[in-house]
């Protein structure tokens, strides 16, 4: 039976990357990738010849009917995200669901790895036996109403990923829907070489990046 490896990638370090993962990708034949050079880097450095075809919020229909065609000559496909796990604040959602729908004697499997979202919870010291996951804040239009959803969260942390170009942005609101006093943990480059770790209260901390020249890398923002 053909199956859709759904396959969690390395946030960064390379090294995170399992045996599974890389025995689906090479039993794929295709691989669909949010970014083809990310992807390219990935499959160059373990020599896996498989061709990587783009797959993002854009794409177009012919990505869905070449995945339902070569499902059902039984071939395998494999779906992977920019870095970590395909669905999670990701496009690859919406390929998912059209294979549940289209193509249903596939087999659709997971191959569990790398997540922004869980690394930053385990380092960040807050409990996480519950939490809330709100992805990318909107880039323009119903902002308010995304920080506003944090200020309800109860007693569970929430996660919130960010680009560099957003982050004071996105942390100057955060500390308007909730506080400037109110905990946070901000992770930066998570497993890559400039990794950091900043702790302190919403405050301290948007005025540790605002007096950086430019903040680079990804971000993940844990709010208590």
């Amino acid at each position: 039976m053909a199956s859709l490896y759904v396959v969690a990638t390395p946030i960064g370090n390379l090294g995170d990357v399992s045996e599974r993962a890389l025995a689906a990708l090479r039993d794929s034949s295709v691989i669909f990738a949010e970014d083809t050079r990310v992807t390219g880097k990935l499959t160059a450095h373990f020599g896996i010849r498989v061709s990587v075809r783009r797959y993002n919020e854009h794409a177009p229909d012919a990505a869905f009917r070449e995945t339902r065609e070569r499902l059902k000559r039984g071939e395998n496909v494999a779906l992977v995200s920019d870095s970590g796990t395909p669905g999670i604040s990701d496009p690859g959602v919406k390929l998912v669901a059209f294979v549940a729908r289209e193509a249903p004697n596939a087999k659709i499997v997971p191959i569990p790895g790398p997540s922004a979202a869980v690394a930053a919870l385990s380092v960040s010291g807050m409990p996480a036996n519950e939490f809330t996951f709100l992805g990318f804040p909107p880039a323009k239009r119903k902002r308010k109403a995304f920080f506003a959803r944090v200020a309800v969260a109860d007693a569970r942390p929430v996660v919130i990923y960010e680009a560099p170009h957003r982050i004071a942005k996105t942390l100057g609101e955060l500390a308007e829907a909730v506080g400037e006093d109110v905990p946070v943990f901000v992770a930066r480059e998570l497993t890559k070489m400039y990794e950091e770790h900043l702790r302190g209260t919403l405050g301290e901390v948007k005025k540790l990046l605002a007096e950086r020249e430019k903040a680079r890398g990804e971000f993940v923002i844990v709010v208590a």
